[in-house]
Formats: structure tokens, C-alpha cells, sequence
């Protein structure tokens, strides 16, 4: 099957996106985050919201998409078997080796562990137990931090394959062509209807608090999504309708957005707003959310759904990227707050040395073969001098 180059160069994209929005989470004002630069601003608030209802949603889609693509008819095993390895060794090398610099930046930040990265490691590893809020996953010892989403797409994995079979039997095809024959309108409205009975029924039993076990809201939108991506990813109907559709699903999702921001002008945060306006801003928030990824597939599949020169180095570096990313812009910021370079230089330069040391470890791992299954990259087969080497006689 011919590759589809827009959903390798829309996977770039989206996690190339996802380092911008934690670099803005040290300077968005009032939003919480592992540590914050004295020079914040209001303004971002706006844009971080805009992005905020589906950058993860879009991720899991993709992911779903892409799991379509991997995974055999008839050997759901094998695909599990190798998501399972691609996706638990980096987060647990992850865990261990570049989170770390996380929980030791936020606790010496909050005031709650003692300066000393190497003494911080010695605790951190012996499972000491941490003051209380000293950093997020402090009650737990360690924390995955940014790594979370390896951990829930890997159970979200094997649901998949148990739903592998049923979903190719024949009642599971006529669900999948009821869903991919969506057209016009159905598609764009029937299926926010899951999204709107999670926000109903799940979020005000379940916020976000990234444990997994607790976080069953989340759960629901993020598996929802990423079956949806499944489904779609080789139906060629449902892509030409998302693609001729994208200018309608953009202007649906602008003014729904512009509603909301009245509805948020109207009722502030300490204005209390009645029963009827919350489900209307729940319902307003999914229908925004999924018009918002039908108009990114759509975009994506006119214009991204060829061989760009640079596609292959990127779909090889989104992964250690996506790992490195969060450790080093906080470890950059943390050296770099205390010298007070102002709010242009210091952001700057923290988003520069980010890019900077992904592009160098990211140089230095794609080159050492035992490295790359760290870092979620393929094994590379072993050079020809040195299987050869392997497969010649020994001397007796």
C-alpha cells in the first residue's frame, strides 16, 4: 500500500506543536506547570486555548491512524508484541534517565528538596517519600511527567488488539462503514455525541490528574479518539470527505470558538453561569474539538500527502524528540531564569537550546544501534562486515 506521507508529515507536525506549547507553559499566565518564569503573560492564554481543546486529541488520532497501518490482519499478537517494545522501554528508560531533571527543577524551585542533582538522584531512586507537593507525582515517589502518553496509548494498544477480530467480523465492518459513510453534517455532528456524554457523565467524577487509574474522562475522550483514527485511516470516502469539507469544519470551529469567548466574557471565572449555559459551553467544546481535527485531516490530506525531502529525517526524530523535549526545556529555563534576561531573550534562548539538544542527542542516538530502541527507534540492522564477521568460522 502506497505510504501516507500526510500522516507521517501531520505525526511531525503535531508533536513539533506540542514542544511550542510547553515552551509557552512557562510564560502563560495563571496556568500552573512544573516551573514558571517571572516574566508571564496574559496574552498567551488566548492562543494556549485554541490549541488546548485538541492537541491531544489530534495525537491520539494520529496514533490510532497509524496503529491501522501497522498492525497485520490475523496477527494482532505480533503488532502488540511490537508496540509493547517500542512503547515501554522508552518510557521507562524515559522515566528513569531523562525525567529526573523535572521533579529535582520543580522541588528545588518550590523550596521542598534540598539543591544537588546527584544526592536528589540517590533519594529519587531509593523511592524516598517526598514532601507534600514538592513535585507532581511527589505521593508516588517518581513521576512520568510528559511521558504519561506512551503509558495510556500502550494499554489503549491492547484494547485495540482484543477489538481486532470483532471489528473485521462482519457486524464490526457495517459499524466502521455506518461511521466512515458519514457525509456532511452527520459527520461533523454524530460523532461529538460520545464526547458530550463523557463531559455529562465522566468529567465531574473524574478530572485531570494524569495517574491513568483515576483518570477515566480522559481516558474515554483519548481511546474514543484514537479508535476513530483507527477506523478511518484506509476508508479513501471518509478522507475526501474530511478534505472537501475542511473549509466548512474551519469556519464551524472559528465560531464556535468565538461563542465560547463571549459565553467566557459573559461569565468570568468567578461569575457562576446557569445550569444551561455550562452544557452549552460542554457541548460547544466537543462540537469545537472534533470540528477542529476534521479540518486538520482534511488540510492535511490536500496538501501534506507527499514525499517531502525532509519527511524522513523527521519521522525518525518526532519520537526522541517528543522524549527529550520537556526535560530540556526545563532544565535550560531553570538555568536560565536566575539571570533575569528579559521576556524576549529568555524564551529565546530556552526555545533554542531545546532545539539544540534534541538535534544533538538526536545526531548521536540515530547512529548507535543500541541506543535506538531507548529512544522508541527501530533496530537497525547489523552492517554486512559485521554480520559476516558474526557468520564466519571460528578458529578451532
Amino acid at each position: 500500500m502506497t505510504r501516507r506521507h500526510d500522516i507521517d508529515a501531520l505525526r511531525a507536525l503535531a508533536f513539533a506543536l506540542l514542544i511550542l506549547y510547553h515552551l509557552c507553559m512557562l510564560y502563560v499566565l495563571d496556568w500552573d506547570w512544573h516551573i514558571k518564569s517571572s516574566y508571564q503573560a496574559e496574552w498567551l492564554q488566548l492562543p494556549m486555548i485554541l490549541l488546548n481543546r485538541w492537541r491531544m486529541d489530534l495525537i491520539f488520532l494520529i496514533s490510532g491512524i497509524a496503529s491501522a497501518f501497522l498492525i497485520k490482519p490475523g496477527f494482532p499478537g505480533r503488532f502488540l508484541a511490537s508496540r509493547t517494545w517500542r512503547l515501554l522501554l522508552p518510557l521507562v528508560f524515559g522515566m528513569l534517565v531523562i525525567v529526573p531533571i523535572q521533579p529535582y527543577a520543580q522541588g528545588v524551585s518550590n523550596g521542598l528538596v534540598e539543591p544537588g542533582f546527584l544526592h536528589f538522584l540517590a533519594e529519587y531512586y531509593s523511592g524516598k517519600t517526598w514532601p507534600q507537593g514538592a513535585f507532581d507525582g511527589w505521593e508516588h515517589g517518581f513521576t512520568w511527567n510528559h511521558l504519561w502518553y506512551l503509558a495510556y496509548l500502550w494499554v489503549y494498544t491492547i484494547a485495540l488488539t482484543l477489538l481486532a477480530r470483532p471489528l473485521e467480523s462482519r457486524l464490526g465492518k457495517q459499524l466502521r462503514g455506518r461511521f466512515t459513510g458519514l457525509r456532511g453534517a452527520a459527520l461533523v455532528l454524530l460523532p461529538v455525541l460520545p464526547f458530550c456524554l463523557y463531559s455529562f457523565t465522566l468529567q465531574p467524577l473524574f478530572p485531570d490528574n494524569g495517574d491513568f487509574i483515576h483518570d477515566w474522562y480522559r481516558n474515554a475522550v483519548y481511546f474514543t479518539v484514537f479508535l476513530y483514527g483507527y477506523v478511518v485511516a484506509r476508508d479513501a470516502g471518509f478522507w475526501t470527505e474530511a478534505l472537501r469539507l475542511r473549509w466548512a469544519t474551519f469556519a464551524c470551529a472559528v465560531a464556535i470558538f468565538g461563542v465560547r469567548m463571549v459565553l467566557v466574557a459573559i461569565y468570568p471565572g468567578d461569575t457562576p453561569a446557569p445550569a444551561s449555559i455550562e452544557a452549552l459551553a460542554l457541548v460547544l467544546r466537543n462540537l469545537y474539538m472534533w470540528s477542529m481535527l476534521l479540518t486538520i485531516l482534511g488540510w492535511a490530506h490536500g496538501y501534506l500527502n507527499r514525499p517531502f525531502r525532509w519527511l524522513p529525517w523527521a519521522n525518525e526524530a518526532v519520537y526522541p524528540w517528543y522524549m527529550l523535549h520537556q526535560s530540556l526545556i526545563i532544565l535550560f529555563a531553570y538555568q536560565l531564569m536566575p539571570l533575569q534576561l528579559g521576556p524576549v531573550l529568555e524564551p529565546l534562548l530556552v526555545l533554542a537550546a531545546t532545539v539544540a539538544g534534541c538535534w544533538g542527542v538526536f545526531a548521536l542516538v540515530r547512529r548507535v544501534r543500541w541506543l535506538r530502541p531507548l529512544f522508541g527507534m527501530k533496530l537497525l540492522p547489523r552492517a554486512p562486515a559485521q554480520q559476516a564477521l558474526l557468520q564466519s568460522p571460528q578458529p578451532q
